[in-house]
């Protein structure tokens, strides 16, 4: 993705950052992502399910780090395409597979998994919407499968706050509470184990030297302020979050599907 195109007045936020050259879109970073994959303790040859797995790069760096074999989802054809040819680049064809495919049909894939991961995806999606993608998971799980996921938390004043960062972000973004949460795993089937909450730092900076290095961020920094439109929107962005730093979170948890 770069800025020459997107419409930076009107994209979505995450492509907008990703056009500013920001590779960790995830409201709690590499460290949140790290809990769970703590949590996790991936068995080699163990399954893992990958939703919107875009260019394959996260399926290939769990392949490479701890030898599981992985399936991702994704939904762009040309990101396929790419997704495949890093692949074969990487020399994971035998570990890892691309499927083109929609999360909100997960019944198309016929295997069951040890783990599906899920990061920075449901937050986007209507409450109909996450029951839905959530009780596919649940269906794509072994018994005793795990879901990881990691998402996007508001605490308190959640209609203002839906309001604030559809206006901002351009997508329907709708974060839940912690109780929230584990209610659409519990309606769905699944049980949440494990579940951990944290302060949204997307825009911070010292969570992005942390998530992108020195180099990676002021590479990112240099965008924006070189680029008006891309600047006016990152910084609308970071007002927000700003405005909303004691409301708004992350959440990581681990839920299980019964035996």
């Amino acid at each position: 993705m770069t800025n020459s195109t997107i419409n930076l007045k009107t994209a979505p936020g995450h492509q907008v950052l990703a056009a500013a050259g920001k590779k960790m879109l995830r409201p709690g970073g590499k460290i949140a992502t790290e809990t769970l994959f703590a949590w996790a303790d991936f068995k080699p040859g163990e399954t893992v399910l990958e939703l919107a797995a875009s260019f394959g790069y996260s399926s290939i760096a769990l392949a490479r780090r701890f030898g599981v074999k992985v399936v991702g989802v994704e939904k762009n054809p040309a990101s396929v395409a790419r997704a495949r040819d890093n692949i074969a680049a990487a020399g994971l064809t035998d570990r890892v597979e691309i499927v083109e495919g929609d999360i909100f049909h997960l019944d198309r894939i016929s295997q069951q998994f040890d783990w599906v991961l899920a990061e920075a995806i449901l937050t986007m999606q209507s409450p109909s919407g996450k029951a839905k993608i959530v009780s596919g998971i649940c269906d794509r799980l072994k018994p005793g499968g795990k879901f990881l996921s990691h998402e996007l938390l508001v605490r308190n004043r959640e209609a203002e706050i839906h309001q604030a960062l559809s206006e901002v972000i351009r997508v329907n973004a709708t974060p839940l509470s912690e109780s929230d949460w584990i209610a659409v795993c519990q309606n769905a089937g699944l049980q949440v184990e494990k579940c951990q909450t944290g302060l949204m730092g997307l825009l911070n900076l010292q969570r992005m030297l942390e998530d992108e290095g020195f180099v990676g961020t002021v590479r990112i920094l240099w965008n924006v302020l070189s680029k008006p439109q891309m600047r006016d929107r990152v910084l609308a962005m970071r007002r927000v979050f700003q405005k909303y730093d004691r409301d708004l979170g992350y959440i990581v948890f681990c839920a299980q599907k019964p035996f």
